[in-house]
């Protein structure tokens, strides 16, 4: 994609400038409303009318129908919907059985970790117990695949650590089960060396790298980005208790990543060493590193330097972040999150009101951006992050701003 397809147009400039102001006097039964017509819009492309179930038999969260049941278990949260509660439920069976009988990665945005984990919280919101064991037993099986916890000692370099295909987009699925379920949902035993096998194989992948502890490689190339990369593998393990050793690890990675930033902009390569800097987003860039940054403030408190990289970064994000894809991967749905997890760390106003600036942008302008251009293919037009789907959670979150969390990223 060129970097002219990602920033707004120079004559959509002032359109953006007029609607900024108004976009900020937004009120949140507008947003509500829009949230849920999208979400409506999601379910009968990919669920009322079979379309992307016939045609892909997609069971995903990230581009599939499990993206559309994630967003209905949001709608039921915002809205306390018992149909959307059901539908999620509904849509949940319908995938199992789906990534029951084909081989899926193992993770929650696009794996079968994210189908069970989405149908045991949707049966636990139903009180359905049986339903609920169900899902975890099978989650359970998930949990059990030798090579979730095989080091790089013992060959352990087959399956990647990344958060969209790797191992921590399992661990991402037991942050979220713990979360909604209960901490007792997925016993320690099963989880604890998956973590040590993350940093076990960052720590062998650092060998060629002076100055960053942990280092991932997929098919060659160290990817930083939140989706395939470092950002997203950090990310996921700020979540986790940690030795004093291990949390070093963490950090100091993240000191060497905003020490290699773009110098004269302040965003954040795609990889290590590229000299691209055309790309802000949640996938790449300053969008999902504000993300990781925040996070990171939470666990190191009173870390000053951690602090003002986060803050940078969503000024890149406020500067460059406003891009013609509207999901949650590449677009500006994804980048609004950035100002709403600056705004519960920090508590200054500015980064929400950039926060509705953004959603009140798309709340004009999503309609047309995604008529005008396909960049995805068109039954992606409806997903979580390529779609209308993912917009409709964050005009969900928009509504309690000081709760909103990045759909598959934030807990």
């Amino acid at each position: 994609m060129a970097a002219t397809d990602l920033k707004l147009r120079e004559e959509d400039e002032e359109v953006w400038s007029e609607q900024r102001v108004e976009s900020l006097m937004l009120q949140t039964d507008a947003f509500l409303k829009a949230a849920v017509a999208f979400k409506d819009q999601a379910v009968t492309a990919t669920w009322v009318s079979g379309r992307l179930f016939d045609r892909r038999l997609d069971p995903t969260v990230y581009a599939g129908l499990m993206g559309t049941a994630f967003t209905c278990l949001r709608s039921f949260e915002a809205t306390g919907s018992q149909a959307d509660l059901l539908l999620c439920s509904e849509i949940a069976d319908a995938c199992a059985a789906i990534v029951r009988s084909s081989k899926t990665h193992l993770t929650f945005l696009c794996g079968s970790a994210g189908v069970y984990a989405i149908g045991a919280v949707a049966a636990d919101r139903r009180l359905d117990r049986q339903r609920r064991d169900l899902f975890l037993s099978l989650f359970h099986e998930v949990a059990r695949e030798e090579a979730l916890a095989v080091g790089p000692e013992e060959g352990g370099f087959g399956m990647p650590y990344d958060l969209l295909h790797g191992r921590c987009g399992f661990l991402w699925a037991v942050l979220f089960l713990r979360r909604h379920v209960g901490h007792g949902s997925v016993p320690d035993e099963l989880v604890a060396p998956v973590v040590e096998a993350v940093l076990a194989g960052g720590r062998a992948g650092a060998a060629n790298t002076p100055g960053c502890p942990l280092v991932y490689r997929r098919h060659g190339t160290c990817y930083w980005g939140a989706a395939h990369g470092l950002a997203g593998i950090l990310h996921v393990l700020l979540h986790f208790p940690l030795s004093a050793c291990d949390q070093d690890a963490v950090k100091e990675t993240l000191r060497y990543m905003a020490k290699n930033k773009f110098a004269s902009s302040g965003n954040y390569p795609a990889s290590e060493g590229s000299p691209r800097d055309r790309l802000v987003q949640w996938a790449h860039g300053a969008g999902g590193m504000t993300l990781v940054l925040c996070k990171a403030c939470e666990v190191f408190q009173g870390d000053t330097e951690l602090r003002d990289a986060a803050v940078e970064a969503g000024d890149v994000v406020w500067r460059r972040g406003l891009v013609r894809e509207v999901g949650l991967a590449d677009g500006t749905a994804g980048n609004a999150y950035s100002f709403l997890s600056l705004y519960r760390l920090t508590g200054e106003s500015v980064f929400l009101d950039r926060a509705r600036a953004f959603a009140g942008f798309l709340f004009h302008n999503a309609d047309k951006l995604i008529g005008h251009r396909r960049t995805y293919e068109e039954e992606e037009e409806f997903s979580l992050f390529h779609g209308v789907a993912g917009v409709a959670c964050l005009w969900f979150d928009m509504i309690a701003p000081e709760e909103a969390r990045f759909p598959g990223f934030e807990i």
